[in-house]
């Protein structure tokens, strides 16, 4: 059997996908590359030398770099991917559990959304009130966040009301893709479409924030380029960086016990919505997730804060503090 080089199968399936214009994938494996080949020095690996102990290593080398469980996993994943297209091209020799020792899944335990204390504030109207370009904004005395942060607020309320809707998909809209109050959009993590009926609130919000008197197909003023084309990707790219970084800064004014990011819009409204006891499979549903198991890794955290509650309950009865 002729074995195949590591480094060059993971730079092979980067030019793949670029050729499919999956851009965001070849970011992914190209990053993986980059950081493994790094970890390796550059030697001249084969899938033979691809061992449990060398993966271990691999994953204490990520952790000593203050990489997240999360991120930890995106790049063990990667290369379980490049792996399993080995065995199945004859390009490497199965090893049972080569991967057993090595997360390759999503951490739940970490908490991203808000409160429902917090998710109101940003919800509250009085604080902003934006020009109709959406490129300058009044504020109330009382409000201390500038124009940038104002108009984050916006974007992430925005998406919060639009059951979550994630930042690329925000992105990427259409002015097409909106029919009275009607919006539709295919997710672009799974393909799945989803139709959600505009409430008041979402529609004001589009209506402030959406590009105006242009040609442009783009509901929103993040991409230029033509969909599909890495000038667009690269766009999409700096607009996710720049609305993360007013995001943080928004958390500390806020003083949010929770690290904000463009996914906290879809935690919260994942975790309001069972809060409600709204059933997780129309959870699930609302939000286009693959399936409800992508879900209950969403809710996890959120179940425990529940049982925890129970726990107290129980225990106030027992002690008379409860009826």
């Amino acid at each position: 059997m002729e074995q195949q080089n590591l480094l060059e199968s993971l730079s092979e399936i980067v030019c793949e996908l670029r050729e499919n214009r999956q851009w965001g994938t070849a970011h992914i494996y190209q990053s993986t590359a980059n950081s493994f080949s790094l970890f390796i020095k550059g030697a001249n690996l084969s899938f033979a030398d691809l061992t449990p102990a060398l993966l271990k290593d691999y994953e204490i080398y990520l952790r000593n770099r203050q990489l997240s469980w999360n991120t930890v996993a995106t790049y063990m994943k990667v290369l379980k991917a490049v792996y399993n297209r080995a065995l199945d091209r004859g390009r490497a020799q199965y090893v049972p559990r080569l991967f057993k020792h090595v997360r390759t899944s999503p951490c739940p335990s970490q908490k991203k959304a808000m409160s429902r204390e917090e998710m109101r504030e940003l919800l509250s109207e009085e604080e902003v009130t934006l020009h109709p370009d959406c490129s300058k904004a009044t504020a109330s005395s009382s409000a201390p966040r500038t124009a940038e942060l104002q108009q984050a607020q916006l974007y992430f309320s925005l998406m919060f009301l639009l059951r979550g809707i994630p930042f690329v998909d925000l992105v990427y809209l259409r002015k097409t893709d909106i029919q009275g109050c009607t919006l539709t959009y295919f997710r672009r993590k799974t393909g799945r479409r989803l139709t959600v009926q505009l409430t008041a609130e979402a529609q004001a919000l589009i209506d402030r924030l959406r590009r105006k008197h242009s040609q442009s197909p783009y509901l929103f003023p993040f991409l230029s380029s033509p969909e599909g084309t890495e000038e667009a990707y690269r766009e999409y790219q700096i607009s996710l960086r720049r609305f993360n970084r007013r995001l943080k800064s928004m958390a500390s004014l806020l003083h949010a016990p929770v690290s904000l990011s463009s996914y906290s819009a879809r935690h919260t409204w994942a975790t309001m919505a069972y809060y409600c006891e709204i059933h997780p499979g129309i959870i699930s549903e609302a939000m286009g997730h693959s399936s409800i198991t992508v879900t209950e890794t969403y809710l996890k955290p959120f179940r425990n804060d529940r049982i925890d509650l129970a726990n107290r309950r129980v225990i106030d009865y027992v002690r008379g503090l409860a009826i």
